[in-house]
């Protein structure tokens, strides 16, 4: 971490993405809460992280651009347009304008797929291989770690002031985002172009499914993407039981869904910060297995009506989450070349939100018809055998933390 903080244009563009993170942070939870409070559906409400995820098919056209333009001055546009955007939550007043909040989260899920895409690719050029586990680590733990204070200041204000305010407070942070892009320095080689519209028109699905070969011919990565998207499938279901737990559970209102986020935050202070030296001395694939088995636990501590399980569940969630995402988008960029960064990172976001988005959806319909602590079982047993998969598998005992010089899968795309 001393390394990564001493290199100036990772310490700038960092302290922006942490800005931004704390605009999310605050906004994704008031934005549920907001639809609670109109609608006095959980269903409805976790529809917010379904309409989110839902443009995460459009993943694998972001990661296109993405490897055909320069990322800093992209990731620049799209934070100060997805602000600009938020800007269009001022004309929700009622029932009736629900749509228009449904309408934002799929815009805001549009941005996200070209700002994760970009900054993963800007990162393999800004740093050395052996650093990208340490900022990887670092973004995930300051992340998670907001949930300490921004949920709870997002809830907090939605009750004093409503949605309007912390949506124009995100709109900033994208703002200032887009600020500490115009400070950062990064030499990137010109995009490669096809030679001509012809070739553009010939070769389009090839270019644009790139990303999806390289995953399926790397044994490593098809094995952590596999595993990870089958862990999904039941994931989302947490967006709408997380209010039944709540609700049902503990009998609390809505707003207590924002202590149990910040409790998360604070067991992602103990995940986060030891992801990176975890990777380096397991590999990243077993890490994410122990992740996966950990959130199992995490998810059957959410079933009994009571407040301390609850909340160590919260806790063990969120030393888990961490080592899921840094092992996959680390081992991602280590084993990907440069000309395929954005579309194999889009290529994994894509696999993996669609069971996510999938599970978001089914989720919330389910919660209104079974049990909650049904539903927190079986996604237990999904989740345990996702982990049991990914820890059996021999390849992933010998993957090295930083892959280096090594030949990669072979791919029909430069």
């Amino acid at each position: 971490m001393r390394r990564l903080f001493a290199h100036r244009d990772a310490r700038v563009y960092l302290i922006g993405q942490a800005f931004s993170l704390l605009g999310d942070t605050s906004l994704w939870l008031a934005v549920a809460i907001w639809v609670k409070e109109l609608t006095g559906s959980a269903a409805e409400a976790g529809l917010t992280f379904f309409f989110f995820g839902l443009s995460g098919l459009l993943s694998p056209l972001a990661g296109f651009v993405v490897d055909r333009v320069r990322r800093r001055p992209l990731l620049f546009w799209v934070n100060l347009l997805s602000g600009v955007m938020l800007l269009g939550l001022f004309a929700v007043s009622s029932r009736s304008q629900l749509w228009l909040i449904y309408l934002e989260m799929v815009g805001y899920g549009i941005s996200y797929a070209f700002l994760g895409s970009a900054q993963s690719a800007l990162l393999t050029t800004m740093l050395e291989p052996d650093l990208l586990a340490d900022a990887n680590g670092l973004l995930r733990t300051v992340r998670e770690g907001l949930r300490l204070v921004a949920p709870l200041l997002g809830a907090a204000l939605f009750a004093v002031v409503g949605g309007h305010v912390i949506a124009l407070i995100d709109a900033l942070t994208f703002f200032i985002a887009a600020g500490s892009l115009l400070l950062v320095r990064v030499a990137e080689e010109p995009p490669r172009s096809l030679r001509s519209e012809t070739e553009l028109a010939e070769r389009w699905w090839q270019e644009v499914t790139a990303g999806v070969r390289h995953i399926r011919q790397t044994v490593v990565l098809r094995q952590i993407v596999a595993a990870t998207a089958l862990a999904l499938l039941v994931v989302g279901f947490f967006e709408s039981v997380d209010f039944a737990v709540v609700g049902e559970g503990l009998h609390r209102p809505p707003t207590f869904l924002g202590v149990l986020l910040a409790v998360q935050g604070a067991g992602a202070l103990l995940g986060g910060p030891t992801a990176a030296p975890l990777m380096r001395r397991i590999g990243p694939g077993i890490m994410v297995g122990l992740g996966l088995g950990i959130f199992a636990v995490a998810t059957l501590c959410f079933a009994p009506a009571f407040l301390p399980a609850v909340l160590l569940g919260a806790v063990l969630a969120g030393i888990a989450l961490p080592w899921v995402i840094v092992g996959i988008y680390t081992v991602l960029q280590l084993r990907t070349p440069a000309t395929l960064q954005g579309r194999v990172y889009s290529a994994a976001d894509t696999v993996l939100s669609v069971p996510q988005t999938f599970s978001i959806g089914l989720g919330a319909a389910l919660v209104g018809v079974i049990e909650y602590r049904y539903l927190l079982v079986a996604m237990a047993l999904v989740l345990g055998a996702s982990a049991l998969y990914l820890l059996s598998r021999k390849e992933q005992r010998l993957v090295p933390a930083v892959a280096g010089e090594e030949s990669l899968a072979a791919s029909e795309v430069a």
